[in-house]
């Protein structure tokens, strides 16, 4: 198997989340990767423990916001990039980069003071890429408009609510979760 080559950032798809593009920043200093998410709760299916999340995916559009649901993998402390220790969700969901897609655990923070809405850690990255710390965007750009519909052209958004609910899995929500939030 050929490894994926990439540069210091990159745009990620995580399609278990219905997020079809979000620029992540590759950082081997970072053990785990981190996902910028807000409005974080966690509640209970016959299945588990879940998480209920938002997603702002561009950090120039924050009224682009994803309304996502994941299995509750673990609750971690983690050092932040600041060094302080922040007690985080973690979840399990598929990574897409370029042609290649596997799973990865990601940590959920809030990164709204931060340049990159997801942080790609070593652990996503290690026996799967190789990383020109030089370049960027080796595995290709995307069209924002297409990955985005309710981006227009001169003139903003349409909406300003969650555009989409997503669960990390085929089981059923239950509850409001199939709901979209106005």
């Amino acid at each position: 198997m050929t490894e994926l080559k990439i540069g210091w950032k990159e745009w990620v798809s995580l399609p278990d989340l219905k997020i079809p593009a979000i620029k992540a920043k590759v950082d081997t200093g970072a053990r785990t990767s981190a996902l910028h998410a807000t409005r974080i709760t966690v509640f209970t299916k016959p299945s588990g423990r879940w998480v209920r999340y938002f997603v702002r995916p561009l950090r120039k559009k924050p009224e682009i916001e994803i309304k996502c649901e994941s299995k509750l993998l673990d609750r971690r402390d983690i050092k932040n990039s600041g060094g302080q220790v922040e007690s985080r969700y973690i979840i399990e969901t598929t990574v897409v980069i370029g042609e290649s897609k596997w799973l990865a655990t990601l940590s959920l923070t809030s990164r709204d003071d931060m340049l990159f809405r997801m942080l790609l850690g070593r652990t996503t990255l290690i026996d799967k890429v190789i990383i020109y710390p030089g370049e960027k965007y080796l595995a290709g750009k995307v069209k924002l408009r297409k990955c985005y519909p309710e981006l227009r052209v001169g003139q903003g958004l349409r909406k300003k609510t969650p555009v989409s609910v997503a669960k990390a899995d085929n089981e059923g929500a239950g509850g409001d979760a199939n709901e979209n939030y106005n």
